[in-house]
């Protein structure tokens, strides 16, 4: 079995040859590296056509800015195999990752995704993100940032998956659907999270294999207003979507606070009408996004998400 190697890129030229050289390390279980080019105006496909990898390389060329979720969808759509590798352009692959990756994917069919451990490339003793945990108020938390790798040694259950460096099965990708195009980029890897342990799917982090991030390579820095705006919005998507209505009712008061409490802290960095205009986003289209249905035989797996997400907040809280 080999891995279908999918990687969204704009303008991201600086990175592509030490990125591809680390891929070429774990050749051995690669069966193609599909590289979607967002519309670069560097040197980017230059250095994809003329230089010769060890490893099939499929470009596929958009005349602009697609956004992440719907790059990475053209990526999964052509790939030819069954293990889907989402990885970000600014990593380097550390070698006997994608192998590991493919073991504990594929020991367990309710096994959705496996994530890499991120560590810092500037600092590679220190963790970037071993799991995305979201909670009632609407929060997502890279977990482990900035602890030293060795306290993250053990497989373990995350709530989702970080799109940037994931393993996928495309055949539960074709059930229960892809990343959402609407969402451009940012919260897509946990709407896709949330739908898998909708369906009863887990997702582990895979601690073996090891992945270096830069971080922020393409929208800039941590707080800018692309970022901030994009990602209130699609927070009240992974809401409005995902959550049925008792949920909604019964977490209404965690979700309020939530999102007021980011709002100040927006104001604060600056970014408070920004945050805002995200939000009045989400809310006036969400009738774009398509709702997830609930399905009483489901009902098991809904209480299993509250559990956790309940458990998520006690643990921010104790912090």
């Amino acid at each position: 079995m080999k891995v279908s190697v999918v990687t969204p890129n704009y303008n991201g030229e600086r990175f592509l040859k030490t990125f591809l050289e680390s891929l070429e390390e774990d050749n051995d279980y690669i069966g193609e590296v599909i590289i979607i080019d967002n519309g670069s105006s560097d040197a980017s496909l230059e250095y994809l056509k003329n230089n010769a990898f060890n490893f099939p390389l499929v470009l596929i060329e958009n005349k602009e800015n697609v956004g992440f979720s719907p790059a990475v969808n053209q990526g999964i759509k052509k790939a030819q195999n069954e293990l889907i590798f989402s990885i970000n352009n600014d990593t380097e692959v550390k070698k006997g990752s994608i192998k590991a990756l493919m073991d504990l994917i594929t020991s367990d069919d309710d096994i959705f995704s496996v994530q890499a451990k991120m560590l810092q490339y500037d600092n590679k003793e220190l963790i970037d993100d071993v799991g995305d945990e979201y909670n009632l108020l609407a929060w997502t938390k890279k977990t482990g940032e900035n602890h030293h790798t060795s306290e993250f040694e053990e497989v373990k259950e995350i709530f989702s998956s970080c799109a940037g460096a994931a393993m996928y099965k495309k055949s539960i990708l074709s059930e229960i659907g892809l990343f959402d195009d609407n969402f451009f980029a940012y919260m897509e890897d946990v709407d896709l999270a949330i739908r898998s342990k909708i369906n009863g799917y887990r997702n582990l982090l895979c601690p073996q294999a090891i992945v270096y991030h830069i971080g922020s390579a393409t929208s800039g820095s941590r707080y800018n207003e692309f970022k901030v705006k994009l990602a209130a919005r699609n927070n009240v998507w992974v809401v409005y979507k995902n959550l049925p209505i008792p949920l909604k009712i019964t977490n209404f008061i965690f979700l309020f606070l939530g999102f007021f409490i980011k709002y100040l802290f927006f104001v604060k960095k600056g970014f408070g009408s920004t945050y805002l205009s995200g939000i009045r986003e989400g809310l006036s289209t969400r009738d774009k996004i398509d709702k997830v249905r609930f399905q009483s035989k489901n009902t098991k797996n809904y209480f299993k998400i509250e559990y956790r997400l309940i458990i998520n907040t006690l643990k921010f809280l104790k912090k």
